[in-house]
C-alpha cells in the first residue's frame, strides 16, 4: 500500500483535487477536517489547548476557532506549540485509518505536510498550486476576510516555490488548465511506480 500526501498552500485547491481523487474511487483522509473534529473530541488536545490559552478557548465545550486562528497566525511560537500538540494525534488517527483501507493507493489531504515534517511518512506527495493572486481571491471569497488576513495565513506556510522543489507530482489549479487530465496522469504514474 502506498501512502500519498496531497498538499498545497491555502487557496490552491487541494480539497478540489482530493475530491476528484475520491470520486475516482480512492480513499482520502482529510487531515485538516479531522484535526478540527479531534480538537472538539480528543481529551489530550482539549487539555493542551486549555493549558496554552485558558478555559476561554472552549465556549460551551466548543473550540473558539476564531480566537485560536487569531493567536496562532500572529505568534509563530504558539503555532508551533499547537502543531506539536495536534499533529501527532492526527498522524496516529491517519495510521489507524490506513489499516482499515484495502486500496493500493491511499491519500492524505493536509495543508502543512512540509511544515510539520510529516511529508517524510509518505511514499509520494502531490502538490496543488495556483497563482498567488488567484489564491488570495479564493480565500477572501471563501472566508470573507481581508487580504491582510489571507497574507498572514499564506506567510505561515511554506511558499509554493519551496514545496515545488520538494515534489515530483504537481497539479496546476489556475482555472484554465484541466485538472482531471493532470490528476489521472499522476495516479497512473503512482500506480506504475
Amino acid at each position: 500500500m502506498k501512502r500519498i500526501g496531497i498538499t498545497g498552500g491555502i487557496g490552491a485547491g487541494k480539497s478540489l483535487v482530493a475530491e476528484i481523487i475520491k470520486a475516482m474511487g480512492y480513499p482520502v483522509y482529510n487531515s485538516d477536517e479531522l484535526a478540527k473534529e479531534l480538537t472538539e473530541s480528543n481529551p489530550k488536545i482539549k487539555e493542551g489547548l486549555i493549558l496554552l490559552f485558558g478555559e476561554e478557548i472552549y465556549q460551551n465545550d466548543t473550540l473558539n476557532k476564531f480566537a485560536l486562528a487569531q493567536a496562532i497566525f500572529s505568534d509563530e511560537s504558539l503555532r508551533e506549540k499547537v502543531n506539536a500538540l495536534i499533529h501527532p494525534i492526527v498522524r496516529e488517527d491517519f495510521n489507524l485509518w490506513v489499516l482499515a483501507q484495502n486500496n493500493f493507493l491511499v491519500f492524505n489531504e493536509s495543508a502543512i505536510l512540509f511544515e510539520t515534517g510529516s511529508f517524510k511518512n509518505f511514499d509520494a506527495i502531490i502538490l496543488v498550486y495556483a497563482p498567488t493572486e488567484l489564491r488570495i481571491k479564493r480565500i477572501i471569497k471563501r472566508d470573507n476576510c481581508s487580504e491582510n488576513e489571507v497574507l498572514k495565513r499564506m506567510n505561515s506556510q511554506f511558499s509554493d516555490e519551496e514545496k515545488y522543489q520538494l515534489t515530483e507530482s504537481r497539479v496546476l489549479n489556475d482555472e484554465q488548465t484541466p485538472l482531471l487530465v493532470q490528476v489521472e496522469k499522476i495516479i497512473l504514474n503512482l500506480s506504475l511506480s
